[in-house]
C-alpha cells in the first residue's frame, strides 16, 4: 500500500539552527504512530514539516505518494493532512458552536455546517453539552478538544496531534484519546506527538523515538517501553 505520509531523509532548520537531521518515517493507511522524545528533540518541528508549516531544507515529503516537498500548508491540508498544533487556538469571546461553525462554513460552505457540528459533538460529546458556552470560559482540556474539533472538519487521511496531554488532567487526557480511537476506527491514520507517552503507547501500533533531531529507534509499541525508559522519557 502507498503510505499516507512519507518523509525521506528530511532535514530542517530555523535560520542557522538545525532542528532535524536526515529523518525518514512512513505512516501507512490506518496506522497510528507515536513520535516521542525529550524536550528539544525535534518532535514539533517534524510535525510542522509534515503539515507544511516548516519547509524542509533537504529531503522529500510525500502524501499518498504525491511529492509535496515545499508545498504550502493549505495544499497539504487539501491532500488530507490535518494538524492539531500544541496549545489551544480558540476565539475566546465566541461560543463553542460559533467557533465550530466559522471553521466549518469556511471549508465546507453553509450546507456543511450542520453535518460538521453533528460530527464534532459525536467525537467530543462534552462540546455538545457546552455548545452555548463562551470558549474562553471552558477548561483547558475542553479548549483543547475545541481546537481539535475545528481541524477535523472532514475525516482526514492523517491527523497530526501535537502534545495532546500537555498541562491537562488525566481524566481529560483519557477523553481526548478516546476521541482519537473513534477517529482511527473510521479510517484516519494518526501521528501522535507526545512527551508523556503512556496513552500513546496504548493507542499506537508503532513508536518513533527522536533524539537531538534524528531517529534513534523505531519499532512496535509492545517493544517500546524499555527503549523509552532508556531515553529518560516520562511514561
Amino acid at each position: 500500500m502507498t503510505p499516507v505520509l512519507e518523509l525521506r531523509d528530511v532535514s530542517a532548520a530555523y535560520g542557522p539552527f538545525r532542528a532535524l537531521f536526515g529523518v525518514s518515517i512512513t505512516i501507512e493507511p490506518g496506522e497510528a504512530v507515536a513520535l516521542v522524545g525529550s524536550n528539544g528533540a525535534g518532535k514539533t518541528t517534524l510535525a510542522r514539516v509534515a503539515s507544511g508549516l516548516v519547509p524542509p531544507s533537504s529531503g522529500s515529503l510525500l502524501v499518498d505518494g504525491a511529492d509535496l516537498t515545499g508545498a504550502r500548508a493549505y495544499r497539504i491540508a487539501q491532500a488530507g493532512v490535518a494538524h492539531a498544533p500544541e496549545g489551544r487556538s480558540v476565539f475566546a469571546t465566541l461560543t463553542v458552536e460559533q467557533n465550530l461553525s466559522l471553521s466549518f462554513r469556511r471549508v465546507m460552505g453553509r450546507s456543511g455546517v450542520r453535518p460538521g457540528l453533528d460530527r464534532a459533538y459525536e467525537l467530543f460529546p462534552v462540546l455538545g453539552r457546552r455548545r452555548k458556552q463562551a470558549a474562553g470560559t471552558l477548561s483547558g482540556g475542553e479548549q483543547r478538544m475545541l481546537s481539535m474539533a475545528r481541524v477535523l472538519v472532514e475525516a482526514p487521511k492523517l491527523l497530526i496531534a501535537d502534545e495532546l496531554s500537555l498541562g491537562l488532567a488525566p481524566i481529560i487526557v483519557g477523553e481526548l484519546y478516546g476521541s482519537l480511537e473513534r477517529l482511527r476506527a473510521e479510517g484516519t491514520s494518526l501521528l501522535i506527538v507526545e512527551q508523556q507517552v503512556g496513552h500513546a503507547l496504548q493507542l499506537c501500533d508503532r513508536v518513533v523515538v527522536l533524539d537531538h533531531g534524528a531517529v534513534s529507534w523505531t519499532g512496535p509499541s509492545a517493544e517500546a517501553e524499555a527503549v523509552v525508559h532508556q531515553a529518560f522519557l516520562p511514561t
